[in-house]
């Protein structure tokens, strides 16, 4: 797995060019901002883009969705239950005092489970609800890309619509503190970590 890195947006979200070894096609998981910057860096890669999976619909994951959909014909991949999240994308900027574009209907809807093929890249689909209904974790390779349901020492918040606490750090619990230590997180937002770092180290699950 090849997995390149974006910081977007002016909430610093992180965007993730990922592809199989020797693959000319990839996945980009939240590319909540700067689509032309996602694109160039695609194609300095010498990649075409295939997928695009938000991992939640808040507006700073998804806000170059339209622009890479039309541009590339790209699927847009997001769980069931964070579609009228995605529908509210500028209304939700808009409360924060920033811009946002609308996002094209999804092609592909999740309900957890799945596994996400590309090219021999396989990503299963992991139903993290709590920061936001439709939150989800995609893991391959020993790596899970977490979302905003946890990051280096933290959590994402809960106090958003549609969130819960109890049910964020129960999803944790259950479904990523069981993945072995060695596995790298790359949160939504922030540095990489490791799931045995968050077991020791983090206080709001560990």
């Amino acid at each position: 797995m090849r997995i390149g890195t974006l910081v977007v947006g002016p909430l610093q979200v992180n965007c993730f060019i990922v592809s199989a070894e020797g693959s000319d096609r990839a996945l980009v998981i939240d590319p909540g901002a700067e689509g032309e910057r996602i694109l160039e860096s695609l194609e300095a890669a010498g990649l075409s883009l295939a997928m695009i999976v938000n991992t939640h619909g808040h507006f700073d994951h998804v806000g170059a969705n339209r622009l890479l959909v039309e541009r590339t014909g790209a699927e847009l991949i997001i769980h069931e239950r964070g579609v009228p999240v995605l529908r509210r994308a500028e209304e939700h900027a808009a409360g924060y005092g920033l811009p946002a574009v609308s996002s094209p209907e999804p092609t592909r809807t999740l309900a957890g489970g799945e596994i996400l093929e590309l090219d021999g890249l396989q990503l299963s689909v992991i139903h993290t609800p709590g920061h936001s209904p439709g939150g989800i974790c995609l893991l391959g390779e020993d790596h899970l890309f977490s979302g905003d349901a946890l990051f280096a020492g933290s959590i994402g918040r809960t106090d958003l619509p549609g969130g819960d606490f109890d049910t964020l750090v129960s999803g944790i619990r259950r479904h990523l503190l069981v993945l072995p230590d060695e596995t790298v997180v790359h949160p939504g937002h922030g540095p990489d970590t490791t799931i045995g770092r968050e077991k020791a180290m983090n206080p709001f699950v560990g």
